[in-house]
């Protein structure tokens, strides 16, 4: 007489799921054995019971050196994936960096020779944009240095004058 298929939940009775768990637990270890024999894997198993008690099963080697060796791998397809996406976001800021060159030098030539024909609105839009931006890191460099000339000017000159009326 055939078993039928044993529905997947959470066993209620506490004896019922231990005896369940030891049951299927030594299967798993045993299938897990079996798979690195036939295919030469090396195969690592981490096991937690309801109670916290570990299992663990290595099948060559030391669990550490398997952890090891997967922290490894891990790490380099990590720093892998990173460069990858370090290559994209520069391919795409020097594509960037291209577009805004293009449309500034029409600005020049539309400025210099009288080629506004030339531009589209779009054009002319974006190169009006960076030209506000530009203006903008302008003046924030402009301001910068007039806060650093006002410091240097007070802190030069305050020690004078408190020495002048200490006199």
């Amino acid at each position: 007489m055939a078993r039928g298929k044993v529905q997947m939940r959470r066993i209620e009775n506490p004896v019922h799921r231990q005896v369940t768990f030891c049951k299927r637990r030594s299967g798993l270890l045993k299938k897990a054995k079996e798979l690195s024999v036939l295919c030469d894997a090396e195969i690592g198993l981490i096991i937690f019971s309801s109670h916290g008690k570990l299992y663990e099963l290595a099948t060559n080697g030391s669990m550490q050196g398997l952890l090891e060796k997967y922290m490894k791998s891990a790490r380099c397809s990590v720093e892998k994936q990173a460069d990858e996406n370090n290559v994209l976001e520069s391919k795409m800021e020097v594509s960037m960096l291209k577009n805004e060159i293009d449309v500034l030098q029409k600005g020049l030539r539309y400025m210099f020779e009288g080629g506004a024909g030339k531009m589209s609105l779009d054009e002319l839009r974006i190169l009006e944009n960076n030209l506000e931006v530009w203006m903008y890191h302008i003046r924030s460099a402009k301001v910068r240095f007039d806060v650093f000339i006002l410091l240097n000017y007070y802190i030069f000159k305050t020690p004078y004058i408190l020495k002048k009326s200490s006199n």
